[in-house]
């Protein structure tokens, strides 16, 4: 009996594939990839001769991903007393937490950072010490101090003109090492965590059109799609304008923008917990969003202070531990209105995928893909919240957390 070949057999198992929810459901998976999925009745034959581990009243499904954090450069530094010798060791504690809450894959930005130092190599070296499946967004940020404060992934901790953002030598650098569309460019100044009165200019468009349009060009002439972080009718209109792939936030988007988002094919990546001077997405934007064709991921921003209408602790930073918590209302939202529970599941799994695009190999449990699921006491973000009720998350086939 090989140890590489086991089947999993339970209550049920959404797939968010074209199977849909399977009920009495067997995953049989072999050398880290699924093998079979389908019903105890049309997979029981294939079972005689394998190790099945027997979960009848539980559920399996995708594992999560949080498409949209800052888990290395800005959350380190915000949450513990590190140094530069202890920073990335604090980061790699934090993506053992998001692995704890059912993600397995993670997109993490690198804008450059006023209070850590560190390289792009040194920030993609934590891929190999992790188990979790990371992809880098790398990007430029301009936040909204009295005097704007600009830094790029290149140039660490040092404040850069902004010239620098939209110069091309530096966009070509950055779009050329760059693993997907996160917010490689802020349209928007960021309120970066800090209070208001020291961020009196978030919120402030940065870019002329014909500078963002050189930004876009150039992440396009080297095939890389752009993400953006921004908020608002006017920068969303100037991402829209420009050929922006993927809205990170877009707080207060309107009808008429998500119509065109939708014949464009532009994806959104929602963040409720917050990230910008708006208010952020609240349940009905992301229904709205939905029901407009949009393919909508919800992410984290990890961390962040949570918006108040969350019931939160105003005064704490939240990560990837609330994936599940901040996605419900909107989740049961979709439910209710006639959404099944494969497409609800979608904004965790599936469309987040597609960001980071890891597609082909993560985000739906179907024959060939990774065995990268979680067995859980219900679906995650839509019938629990709590991480305590995820009970086994397994990546690649292997059993990384059992409760």
């Amino acid at each position: 009996m090989s140890e590489n070949k086991f089947a999993c057999y339970c209550k049920k198992i959404v797939t968010v594939s074209e199977k849909g929810t399977i009920r009495d459901g067997v995953i049989i998976v072999n050398d880290g990839k699924i093998e079979d999925i389908g019903t105890y009745i049309q997979l029981k034959d294939k079972l005689n001769d394998i190790c099945v581990y027997e979960y009848k009243d539980k559920v399996i499904t995708p594992s999560l991903i949080d498409c949209h954090c800052h888990l290395l450069e800005y959350a380190p530094g915000s949450l513990y007393p590190v140094t530069k010798e202890t920073y990335l060791e604090a980061g790699k504690v934090l993506m053992f937490n998001a692995l704890l809450s059912g993600i397995t894959a993670l997109g993490e930005q690198i804008c450059g950072s006023p209070i850590c130092g560190i390289s792009i190599d040194d920030y993609m070296k934590i891929k190999n010490e992790v188990p979790l499946k990371i992809k880098f967004s790398l990007n430029s940020i301009t936040i909204g101090t009295n005097e704007l404060s600009n830094y790029t992934c290149l140039h660490e901790n040092k404040q850069v003109d902004k010239s620098i953002l939209y110069r091309e030598d530096i966009i070509s650098k950055i779009s050329i090492k760059n693993e997907y569309p996160g917010e490689n460019v802020f349209i928007n100044a960021t309120p970066a965590n800090l209070s208001a009165k020291d961020v009196p200019r978030a919120g402030e468009i940065i870019f002329t059109e014909n500078q963002l349009q050189a930004i876009v060009d150039v992440f396009h002439s080297n095939n890389k799609k752009i993400g953006a972080h921004v908020a608002g009718k006017e920068g969303i209109d100037l991402a829209i304008k420009c050929g922006i792939d993927v809205l990170h936030h877009a707080h207060g988007i309107n009808y008429n923008q998500i119509k065109i988002l939708n014949n464009n094919k532009t994806s959104v990546v929602a963040t409720p917990l917050g990230g910008t001077h708006l208010t952020p997405n609240l349940p009905q934007d992301i229904f709205d969003l939905v029901r407009g064709g949009i393919d909508v991921s919800i992410a984290t921003d990890a961390y962040l202070p949570p918006a108040s209408y969350l019931n939160l602790d105003e005064n704490k930073l939240y990560g990837s531990d609330v994936l599940m918590l901040i996605s419900h209302s909107s989740m049961k939202l979709l439910f209710n209105s006639g959404y099944d529970e494969n497409r609800c599941l979608s904004l965790l799994t599936a469309n987040p995928a597609k960001i980071l695009g890891l597609e082909n190999s993560i985000g739906k449990l179907d024959i060939g893909m990774s065995a990268d699921f979680l067995v859980c006491d219900g679906i995650p973000g839509l019938e629990i919240v709590d991480n305590k009720n995820i009970l086994e998350v397994f990546i690649n086939g292997k059993k990384l957390i059992s409760r």
